[in-house]
């Protein structure tokens, strides 16, 4: 039976933390070579790899992040067995780190993390980025699921899985006004300032295609890549906002915002994005349960 070492815990935590060895070896003030002689022993004790090199630094392989969430439990008991010695309270957590293009609505995302809010069991880790840059935390393991409005295609260097978790219906909506004419589609798309996503989005590439179908020509008042930022726009007049109904589901509840005309062939999808791994998180799987239980 393999024995573990806590000294080599303790070093392996430090390298993952500063990244190098160098920067490990000067946080705990011991050689470089003895500390690479301790990671080493206590990979030959766990029977793999904890790390891979990449450039100048070490990343954590996915059983290294394994190991880490693990240190990390170990340590903070140590650390709890402390406090409830000395009469402080404690808690003990699993973390649940999840990102999400900075682009998504903040609506759809809520719902997704919804079940693990105010749990006493579960500490949340939320991060938000470009898509590209979500994956690549995704990749070195410092990221559990990714949450997109776009797929990710699976290649064999990159065994992404794209999970459809809900599509919303798209809509037309404007300032709530005393007084507003009834909306009519097409005829008058061409003289309502739109509120349009950017050319880079999906949703806007289907759209065109509905203008184009249509013969109109669109007044454009703005392009925004942020869905919150359109749905500010809306509730502020400056136009009538293309957007799935959960960007503005609240506004739509107070009166703030009205659903003028809803696109029957346009739909905004959503996905979790996840990698294949032999020791996935166990929260990722009661996120995807939880959505298609709704």
């Amino acid at each position: 039976m393999a024995f573990l070492n806590y000294h080599h815990l303790r070093y392996f935590r430090a390298i993952a933390t500063e990244g190098t060895l160098t920067g490990a070896a000067a946080k705990l003030g011991v050689a470089q070579s003895a500390l690479s002689v301790q990671l080493k022993q206590l990979e030959e004790s766990i029977g793999q790899p904890l790390f891979h090199r990449q450039n100048k630094s070490l990343v954590l392989t996915e059983a290294g992040r394994i190991a880490l969430d693990y240190a990390e439990t170990i340590f903070r008991a140590g650390e709890e067995m402390m406090g409830v010695l000395q009469n402080r309270p404690t808690s003990r957590r699993k973390v649940f780190r999840v990102g999400a293009v900075a682009t998504l609505s903040r609506n759809f995302q809520l719902s997704c993390l919804r079940p693990f809010i105010g749990r006493d069991d579960v500490e949340l880790v939320l991060r938000s980025g470009s898509l590209r840059e979500l994956l690549a935390q995704l990749q070195t393991h410092t990221l559990d699921v990714v949450l997109s409005n776009l797929p990710v295609r699976r290649e064999a260097d990159t065994p992404w899985h794209s999970h459809l978790l809900e599509e919303q219906p798209v809509s037309l909506v404007g300032k709530k006004e005393r007084g507003r004419k009834t909306f009519r589609f097409p005829e008058d798309l061409a003289q309502e300032p739109l509120l349009l996503p950017s050319l880079d989005s999906q949703l806007r590439a289907s759209f065109d295609l509905v203008l184009e179908r249509e013969g109109i020509i669109p007044m454009i008042a703005a392009e925004v890549d942020d869905m919150a930022m359109l749905r500010l726009l809306a509730r502020e007049g400056a136009g009538l906002a293309l957007v799935p109904l959960v960007v503005v589901e609240g506004e739509l509840k107070r009166g703030i915002l009205t659903e003028l005309y809803r696109f029957k062939d346009l739909s905004e999808s959503f996905y979790a994005i996840t990698p294949s791994r032999r020791y996935p998180n166990e929260l990722v799987g009661k996120m995807l349960g939880s959505k298609r239980e709704n």
